[in-house]
This record gives structure tokens, sequence and C-alpha cells, in this order.
């Protein structure tokens, strides 16, 4: 044990278990093209974050996630306390069909994002992180794009609409490119800009 550590063994080796569990579960009942949504990138980058306590890691994970994160949480409690749907982005959380078990390991996002928060307040807010996630970005968009059927698969990181469709407005390849531009100056940068205000 390294008494120089800032995150504790026990913290890293229950992540870690948690998420060998949700990937090898997952694997069985998702398609794979699933793992590329951001939250589940966060979800496993995190398990490296936590082990090479870095900073960078971390703070890249926050800044692709902390927004997003947070308007799931808001529909998901939203719907749990008051019984009407706020978004369509948790409707797979009260869908009946899907084993309760399955459900229950999506709850990973309610406490990934104040995890990630206590990290970058242990390890620091490495302000060069929204522009590497920028980058990584750039590969996972148009990832997803190219590997998923929107006509049997999830609109998966919303590379083909707003929501669970395909929009129709635009050419495809023209509205991808508006999200590669989105994604980080309407997610990643303002994110940057609390982190660092809160943590720089």
């Amino acid at each position: 044990m390294d008494p120089n550590a800032l995150i504790p063994l026990w913290l890293k080796l229950a992540y870690t278990g948690f998420v060998v569990v949700t990937v090898a579960v997952y694997a069985v009942k998702y398609p794979l093209v699933n793992f590329l949504w951001f939250s589940d990138i966060a979800l496993l980058l995190t398990v490296p974050a936590l082990w090479f306590e870095s900073a960078l890691l971390a703070g890249m994970m926050t800044v692709a996630v902390l927004l997003p994160e947070a308007v799931w949480n808001a529909s998901f409690f939203g719907r749990l306390l008051t019984g009407k749907r706020v978004s369509g982005l948790t409707d797979y959380m009260f869908d009946p069909a899907k084993p309760l078990c399955l459900r229950a390991l999506s709850l990973f996002h309610v406490f990934l994002p104040p995890l990630l928060l206590w990290m970058i307040a242990r390890l620091g807010y490495e302000p060069n992180a929204w522009i590497v996630q920028t980058a990584l970005a750039w590969v996972v968009l148009p990832l997803s794009y190219w590997l998923v059927n929107p006509e049997v698969e999830e609109n998966v990181n919303w590379v083909f609409g707003p929501g669970g469709k395909p929009q129709h407005r635009l050419p495809p390849l023209a509205y991808l490119g508006l999200v590669m531009i989105g994604f980080p100056l309407l997610i990643y940068f303002p994110t940057h800009l609390l982190l660092h205000a809160l943590f720089g």
C-alpha cells in the first residue's frame, strides 16, 4: 500500500470490481457499440484514472459527462419522484421489460459525477483536459456514426439526430459536423470554465 497515494486502495478495488461486472453484463445484453456512449467511456476510463491517479484522465471524463449526467439525473429523479416523464433520456430505466438488475447497473450515472468531482478535488484539475477530450470526441463521434445502424440500434451520442431518432433536415454528414463542433463548444468548454473556477 502506497502511503503517498491520494486515492484509497479500497475505492480503486471497489470501483474496478463494479466496472468489471458491468462490462461483462453489458457485453452480453447490449450491442458492443453501446460502449461508444461517452458515459460508458467515462465509466471505463475512470478505472485507469483511479489507479494512476491521473488528473488529466479525471478531468477529461468530468468535462465529457458532467453536464450530460446532470440532465440524466434530473430526468431520472424527476420521473422517480413525480411519476412524470421529464425526457426520453432515462425511459429505459422505467421499462419493465428490462431486468431490474440490468437497470440497476445504470445507476453508475448517479455516482460517477460526484466521484469524478471528488477525484479532481484530490488530484487537481488539468486545464488541458477539455482539449484532449475534444480530440477523443473527434475520434468517438465518427466511429459512432460509422459503426451504429440507427434503424436497429440506439442513436449513440446523438450523431444521427437530437434524441432517439435520426433527423432529416440536414445532410447526415453536415449534422455530424455540427455535433463535432457542438460537444466541445456547448458541453466541454463551459464545463472546463466551471471546473477551472472551482479547482483551478
